[in-house]
C-alpha cells in the first residue's frame, strides 16, 4: 500500500509538466522502476513522430539545460537514448525526451524511479514490480530458449553472459548458451524459478555489469499453439505513394496451426473498418491462408481506393496475437533523376542548336563580332599590306577583261575603299624599273594574306605554272612564312587535275570561293555572300572613319576608309 502511495506521489508531481505550455505536445508517459547500482538505457522512439528526420533532445524534470552528450559521463545522451552508467538514487525523476523538427515539437515523458538493490534470494513481495523483470514460459518436455532482454545502444558490445537460477549458475547437457539465449532442452517441473542473466557492458573502455531477472513458469501443453506467431511483412518501415493513387499492402504472417490468434488493421487504435465506417475509402480485405505441415501462412491486406493528405504520417498497424507491425506512408521524394534527363535534353538541344547556328551563321557572326568589338591597338607585325593580290594575266581575247576589273576595280573598291583594307598589286603598286622578282619577294613579306584568283581555262593554267610571281609567292606564303593564302574562281572549276601542285593543295585545304557576280554596281556591296566569304579570310580590321570620297552608296563594313589613310596609312586592326 505504501509503494502504491509513493508511485501516485510521483505521477502527480508530473501531471504539472505533462500541461507545460511550451510549444511541445505531450504524446506519453512512460514508467521505470529499477534497482540502483545497475545500467540502464531508455531509447525515445514513437513511430508517429521518430519515422523521419529529427531533432531529439532529453532534459531532466522541468530543466530547460539538456543532458550532456559526453560518452564519458555516467548519465548522458547519445543519440536518441539517455544512458544511466550505472543508476543512483539521485536518477530517481521525471526526464523529458523532446522531438523536434522543422514543423512540430513533440514530448515524451519517462518517470524513472530508483529503488534499493536487494540481494539475490531476498524477497520481493509487496514491493512494486521492476522494469528489467520478464515473465517467461517453459513448456514440458519441450525444447524452448529463454531470452535475456539488455536492450542498449548499438555501439555498446555484450559479452560473457551467464545464467544464474536461484541464484546458483546454470549449467548441464540440457542447457546451451547461444549469445542472449539459452536453450533448455526437454524442459521439466524443476526448470520453473527466477533466473537472472547477467551479461558485461563494454563501450569506450568501460565495463559494467548488466542483468536483469526474469521468472520462468512451466505450461503442460502449447497454448494457443506455443509460439509467438511472426509477421514477415511490413517491417516497421514507411512507403512512398502518390497522393490521390490507389494502394494495396499485403500484411503476411507465419504462426502455428494451433493457434486461434486474429488478424486484423488498425489505425489509431481502431479497426480500420471502423475507423473508415463512413467513407468506406480505407477497407481490410479477405483473409486468406496456406496450410502446410507445421504452421500456417496467413495474408491480410489493407486496400485505399484514394490516399489523402491524412494518411501521412499515420501508423497502420498489423495486429495478430501479441505481434504488431505497421507502415506508415509517405510523399515520394522529387524525382531528380528526371529533371537531370530532361536538363540534359535540354543543354543538348540548345548545344546542337548553338552548333548549327554557328555552322550557318559563322562568317556573319565573325563579322559582326568584328565590328561590334573592333580592336584598338596598332598591329605589330611588321606588316605594311593586308593582302598580296595574286592573279593570272590572260590573253586579251580571253577573260582578260573580266579579271582586270576584278582585280583593278572591284577588289580595290570593296576590300580598300569600302572595308579599309590595303592591297598589293603588281603592276599597280610597284615602282617602274623595279626588279619584278625583287618586288615581289618584299612585298609578300609585308602581307598578311595572298589572295589567288585562277579561271579554268588551259591558257590560264599554263600560264599561272609559268609565271616567276606565281612561284615566288606560293613559295613564300606556303614554305618561308606560311601566310594563308584566300582561293578565288573567276568560274567554276570542276577539274583542279592540270592545276599545278601548289594550287591543288591550297584548294584541299582551304577551299576556294567562287566569283559569281556580274560586275555590276549590286556585285560590288560588301555585304554579298561572295565578299562576305573574303572579308571572313582577311584578317581582323578596325574599320576606320566614315570618307567623304566614296564611289558607291554603300559602306558595308559600317565605316569608310578615307583615300588618304589606305594610301599611306599603316594598318590596324
Amino acid at each position: 500500500m505504501g509503494a502504491r502511495s509513493w508511485l501516485l506521489c510521483r505521477l502527480s508531481l508530473a501531471l504539472p509538466l505533462l500541461v507545460k505550455a511550451d510549444g511541445c505536445k505531450d504524446i506519453g508517459l512512460q514508467n521505470e522502476t529499477l534497482e540502483a547500482d545497475q545500467p540502464f538505457a531508455f531509447n525515445c522512439t514513437y513511430p508517429l513522430v521518430t519515422f523521419r528526420e529529427v531533432n531529439i533532445t532529453w532534459y531532466k524534470n522541468s530543466s530547460q539545460v539538456p543532458l550532456c552528450k559526453n560518452t564519458q559521463s555516467r548519465v548522458h545522451q547519445e543519440k536518441s537514448w539517455v544512458l544511466f552508467l550505472p543508476l543512483t538514487w539521485e536518477d530517481s525523476g521525471i526526464y523529458q525526451c523532446v522531438v523536434k523538427n522543422v514543423n512540430s515539437c513533440h514530448r515524451i515523458h519517462v518517470n524513472l524511479t530508483v529503488v534499493k538493490r536487494y540481494p539475490c534470494g531476498a524477497s520481493r513481495k509487496g514491493l512494486p514490480s521492476l522494469s528489467n523483470e520478464y515473465k517467461q514460459i517453459l513448456y514440458l518436455r519441450k525444447d524452448y530458449s529463454l531470452i535475456c532482454y539488455l536492450n542498449f545502444p548499438e555501439s555498446y558490445v555484450l559479452d560473457s553472459i551467464k545464467w544464474y537460477k536461484d541464484c546458483l549458475e546454470v549449467k548441464g547437457e540440457r542447457f546451451i548458451f547461444w549469445e542472449t539465449k539459452l536453450l533448455v532442452i526437454n524442459a521439466s517441473v524443476e526448470d520453473r524459478g527466477n533466473y537472472v542473466c547477467q551479461a558485461r557492458l563494454n563501450h569506450t573502455g568501460r565495463q559494467i555489469t548488466a542483468f536483469n531477472s526474469i521468472s520462468v513458469s512451466i505450461a503442460e501443453r502449447y497454448e494457443n499453439g506455443g509460439r509467438v506467431p511472426k509477421i514477415t511483412y511490413p517491417k516497421n518501415n514507411s512507403i512512398e505513394v502518390q497522393l490521390g493513387a490507389p494502394l494495396i499492402v499485403d500484411c503476411n504472417i507465419t504462426d502455428s496451426r494451433e493457434n486461434t490468434n486474429a488478424r486484423s488493421w488498425k489505425v489509431n487504435g481502431t479497426l480500420v473498418d471502423d475507423y473508415y465506417r463512413e467513407s468506406r475509402r480505407v477497407r481490410e480485405g479477405v483473409e486468406k491462408s496456406v496450410s502446410f505441415q507445421q504452421y500456417k501462412f496467413y495474408t491480410v491486406n489493407i486496400t485505399f481506393l484514394e490516399v489523402k493528405m491524412e494518411d501521412y504520417g499515420q501508423p497502420f498497424v498489423c495486429h495478430t496475437g501479441v505481434s504488431a507491425a505497421y507502415i506508415i506512408l509517405e510523399l515520394p521524394a522529387p524525382d531528380f533523376r528526371s529533371y537531370l534527363i530532361g536538363g540534359f535534353i535540354a543543354l543538348t538541344g540548345v548545344a546542337v542548336s548553338a552548333v548549327l547556328i554557328c555552322s550557318t551563321f559563322k562568317i556573319d557572326i565573325v563579322l559582326w563580332y568584328r565590328s561590334a568589338f573592333p580592336s584598338t591597338g596598332t598591329v605589330q607585325d611588321m606588316k605594311v599590306y593586308d593582302a598580296y593580290v595574286l592573279y593570272p594575266k590572260l590573253p586579251r581575247e580571253s577573260q582578260s577583261h573580266d579579271m582586270d576589273t576584278l582585280v583593278l576595280k572591284i577588289l580595290p573598291e570593296v576590300l580598300e575603299r569600302q572595308c579599309g583594307y590595303k592591297l598589293f598589286i603588281l603592276g599597280r603598286d610597284d615602282f617602274p624599273g623595279q626588279a619584278v622578282a625583287n618586288v615581289i619577294d618584299e612585298n609578300m613579306r609585308l602581307c598578311r594574306r595572298l589572295i589567288m584568283i585562277v579561271v579554268p581555262e588551259s591558257q590560264g593554267f599554263a600560264l599561272l605554272k609559268n609565271m616567276s610571281e606565281e612561284q615566288i609567292a606560293l613559295y613564300n606564303a606556303l614554305i618561308q612564312d606560311g601566310t594563308k593564302v584566300i582561293l578565288i574562281e573567276l568560274e567554276r572549276i570542276e577539274d583542279y587535275t592540270n592545276m599545278p601542285e601548289s594550287v591543288k593543295y591550297i584548294k584541299q585545304k582551304h577551299g576556294a570561293i567562287q566569283w559569281g557576280g556580274d560586275f555590276t554596281e549590286e556585285s560590288q556591296s560588301a555585304k554579298t555572300k561572295f565578299w562576305k566569304k573574303v572579308r571572313y579570310h582577311m584578317p581582323p580590321k578596325r574599320c576606320p572613319p566614315s570618307s567623304s570620297v566614296q564611289l558607291l552608296t554603300h559602306t558595308s563594313c559600317n565605316h569608310t576608309t578615307d583615300r588618304r589613310e589606305v594610301n599611306t596609312g599603316l594598318i590596324t586592326q
